[in-house]
């Protein structure tokens, strides 16, 4: 269903009264990621709420570097909306074809490499509005940047995969468009670019994003690097230091056009393809990323990991990964200190999505809190195992 701004509200009460279970969606272009939504009582299937005619911008205000903005309005048409004030957002496309809306990018809260410099999605957060599934509205946050008063629901709602509430404008923090940018690739033996990684994340520079990426039938990685400025003697700089670095490690450094280091970033393989695929979210602590990078688990299969993070995807044809291999690589993770989720997984194959988080108890006491009818996502709380 994709009501009206106007007739949202209502319909969500009238959800509730029935006891309906319902998924918020906003252009529907992720649905599948995650455990399988689990329909209601009598239900065949659980209904699909769309927020994709909440689709504008309610304020932009480029002095304060804020903009307000419905949750179904597309991701790329506000980045195109803001370039013609000079801004941007500093969040990443998320994974696989077509940019999904504002909303879905908060629900899930998946940051990527620009996090490096500019954090993730929750600290791009101010303000948020939500309705809850018996139709409430409640407002967190604001339009300024300098807000501490209340709850931090927003927070508590980015990441929450629409289980707690529907999602219906935010609040950003916009960042002026960086004048200059220059990418680098460096190549080499895992053994060499490790050190090299670390050195990065340890020097006085500061680059946009330092990702690990690694091709299709690639036998090793490659280490990406994003650096932006307004001066370009200052981005040469940078650049001849990182060159002369690399020199010196025995690794090879290639210049990159911004449109070409995008290309490169955004080159997933099997993104929005016919075949049943393996979509994996990986995250480690950072000191141990090139310990999951050398697993052989992991050998042969495309990657993007962010190097300060420690956070990434994996993604592989069905044929390429058996299940058996995934449930080995979560537990090296674990061993790690971190996780792996299962976001696509192919037919046939019933992986738990994520496990139990130790906070399990209060994470369900808070669904309780805001979704008593347990109407909202059912079966896709995160931090609390799905049922098979």
């Amino acid at each position: 269903m994709t009501p009206e701004p106007s007739e949202l509200q209502e319909l969500v009460r009238d959800l509730h009264r029935q006891g309906t279970a319902w998924l918020p969606a906003g252009c529907g272009s992720r649905l599948a990621w995650g455990p399988p939504v689990q329909p209601g009582p009598g239900q065949a299937e659980p209904l699909v709420l769309s927020t994709a005619r909440l689709e504008r911008i309610i304020e932009h205000s480029p002095g304060d570097f804020t903009v307000t903005v419905q949750a179904g309005m597309p991701l790329d048409a506000l980045q195109a909306a803001l370039a013609r004030e000079g801004q941007w957002l500093a969040l990443d496309r998320p994974w696989g074809p077509g940019a999904g809306s504002i909303g879905g990018l908060v629900a899930r809260g998946l940051a990527g490499g620009y996090r490096q410099r500019y954090l993730g999605v929750r600290d791009q957060l101010i303000g948020i509005t939500l309705m809850r599934s018996d139709g409430t509205v409640a407002r967190a946050g604001g339009r300024v940047v300098k807000n501490v008063a209340g709850y931090d629901l927003m927070r508590l709602l980015c990441g929450s995969w629409g289980s707690l509430a529907l999602i219906t404008d935010v609040t950003l923090r916009t960042l002026p468009l960086p004048p200059l940018r220059q990418g680098l690739e460096l190549g080499g033996p895992l053994e060499r670019l490790g050190p090299l990684a670390r050195w990065l994340l340890d020097s006085s520079l500061s680059p946009e994003r330092i990702d690990w990426r690694r091709g299709a039938g690639a036998a090793a990685e490659a280490l990406l690097v994003s650096l932006a400025g307004i001066q370009a003697d200052t981005l040469e700089e940078q650049l001849r230091c990182l060159e002369e670095r690399a020199a010196a490690a025995g690794v090879t450094a290639a210049r990159l056009a911004p449109e070409a280091l995008a290309q490169r970033l955004g080159d997933q393989e099997l993104g929005g393809g016919p075949d049943p695929f393996w979509l994996l979210r990986l995250g480690v602590q950072p000191a141990r990323l090139q310990s999951l990078l050398a697993d052989p688990a992991l050998a042969g299969i495309p990657l993007e990991m962010g190097a300060g993070s420690g956070l990434g995807w994996a993604w592989a044809p069905a044929a390429s990964l058996q299940a058996g291999q995934v449930e080995g690589l979560r537990q090296r993770c674990r061993e790690l200190g971190g996780h792996l989720s299962v976001l696509l997984q192919p037919a046939g194959s019933s992986l738990p999505a994520w496990l139990d988080a130790p906070s399990r108890p209060l994470i369900e006491a808070i669904k309780r809190q805001f979704d008593p009818k347990q109407q909202l996502a059912r079966g896709r709380l995160p931090g609390i195992q799905p049922p098979r």
